[in-house]
């Protein structure tokens, strides 16, 4: 790291493919008819790529949000598919690290130890998966359910899921392959394994039929704010993706999870907590300001109550638009995400609001508005004061709003000196700090000066 100082993190999180929101489509500085165009997100990952970013997020579900009518009439639906997606941008790009959410709940093991592998192989070890449990019955009707998943139940296949992975990682050792042409050796059969992993939800024997990621495992996120949540990030994963909020509720959150790590004998620099702003810049407090008022005003009200009443679990169509809301949201049973829910009764306790503005304000959690200097030191305070590793970066629109955060924001953190100014490795775990899991089979060997977890 530059200087031997502590370096910011920065993820260009792409939750929609048009921006942040639900409305991202309609922004005046939108590109959104490039939705289905390879060129809008190569244009995208190398804009990231060149503001020094760790790495591009593209965030997945695996339905059509048709739960409410407004989510076909006004809502974005369109989201290639990440594999694909993420390994075309593997070959325009060639530091940036490529993340993407995949379900543990809708995908097997095998399937998707494989595909990372061959990902994190092509990109010369720049892969990372976005673990997730998937949220809605929409999904688990498209998989033979038609329910989903209970959310204790599903944190505990992500477990495992997450543990069988892993094995299927460590399959072959990472000097097995011998391509010795004049012997006829192409592997040594003593450093493959079988991994006969077999738990309540999985039975999975391997090997993989692919050798082990360049980076030993791709790099593991968790994004859950819940109890549940916390607790596998604490014991699994490498990036943690908060939700953002005050900066009391930021460091709140920070320490607690990394207060968590010493009971899986981990350590708190072995994880990196990436709270997610979505900067609004202008070049004078008024004018961010104005571009803050056509954000929130991009989402239709009927829409924006769809995605409220979604979000607890109540249809509230038929409450008064200009009144509180008449009651408070029962996390109790509660199926979808329980952070969510958490977050929205705590804004009602605390606020006196109508509706219409819990509703609103849902649809733009996360804006922070201001000139760049102002989101430069909104950035520094919670990096240097216990409440973030960096950030998970989202946009109003896009490409605009990345153009404009590398242009004129990444110049101020550089020159701080809290981002570098050229990447120093090649992997996405050099760019993170991370070390590279040792394979559970080479115990007895050291492998590429490694440690193991």
């Amino acid at each position: 790291m530059s200087n031997g100082k502590r370096q910011l993190a920065l993820g260009a999180m792409m939750f929609f493919p048009a921006g942040e929101h639900i409305s991202s489509w309609r922004h005046p500085g939108s590109e959104a008819e490039g939705l289905l165009d390879f060129n809008y997100y190569k244009r995208i990952a190398q804009t990231a790529e060149r503001g020094r970013f760790d790495m591009f997020f593209y965030a997945d579900e695996l339905y059509v949000w048709d739960r409410f009518e407004s989510g076909i009439s006004h809502a974005n639906s369109i989201r290639p598919e990440p594999f694909t997606l993420l390994s075309a941008l593997a070959a325009v790009t060639s530091h940036i690290g490529l993340a993407a959410t995949i379900s543990t709940t809708y995908n097997d093991p095998y399937h998707i130890a494989r595909k990372l592998a061959t990902l994190d192989h092509f990109s010369g070890g720049r892969a990372a998966w976005n673990i997730v449990t998937s949220q809605t019955d929409e999904e688990a009707r498209n998989f033979g359910k038609e329910r989903h998943l209970q959310h204790e139940l599903r944190y505990e296949r992500a477990k495992e899921f997450v543990e069988a992975t892993q094995g299927l990682w460590d399959s072959w050792e990472e000097d097995a392959l011998l391509f010795d042409k004049e012997s006829g050796y192409f592997a040594d059969k003593n450093k493959l394994h079988n991994l006969d992993y077999e738990g309540t939800h999985f039975k999975v024997k391997g090997p993989l039929n692919i050798t082990r990621p360049p980076q030993g495992y791709p790099v593991l996120i968790q994004a859950g704010a819940s109890e549940a949540g916390k607790e596998v990030a604490a014991a699994t994963a490498e990036i943690v993706f908060a939700p953002g909020g005050s900066f009391s509720e930021g460091k709140a959150l920070y320490e607690d999870i990394k207060g968590r790590l010493a009971k899986y004998g981990r350590s708190p620099d072995e994880i990196k907590i990436l709270p997610a702003l979505m900067p609004i810049i202008g070049a004078t407090v008024e004018e961010a300001a104005e571009r803050l008022a056509i954000v929130e005003n991009l989402t239709p009200d009927r829409l924006a109550l769809d995605l409220l009443s979604h979000y607890i679990g109540v249809d509230v169509s038929g409450y008064p638009l200009h009144e509180p809301l008449p009651f408070l949201p029962e996390e109790e049973g509660f199926n979808q995400s329980k952070s969510g829910i958490q977050r929205i009764r705590r804004i009602l306790k605390e606020e006196d609001l109508t509706l219409i503005q819990l509703a609103k304000r849902i649809v733009n959690k996360r804006a922070f508005a201001g000139t760049p200097e102002q989101i430069a030191d909104h950035i520094e305070e919670w990096f240097n004061h216990g409440a973030a590793d960096g950030f998970n970066i989202a946009f109003t629109h896009l490409p605009g709003a990345l153009d404009d955060f590398v242009a004129e924001v990444v110049p101020i953190l550089q020159h701080r000196g809290l981002l570098r100014l050229e990447y120093e490795g090649t992997t996405l775990r050099d760019h993170f700090g991370l070390s590279k899991p040792k394979n559970r089979y080479s115990q007895d060997k050291i492998s590429l000066g490694t440690t193991q977890r």
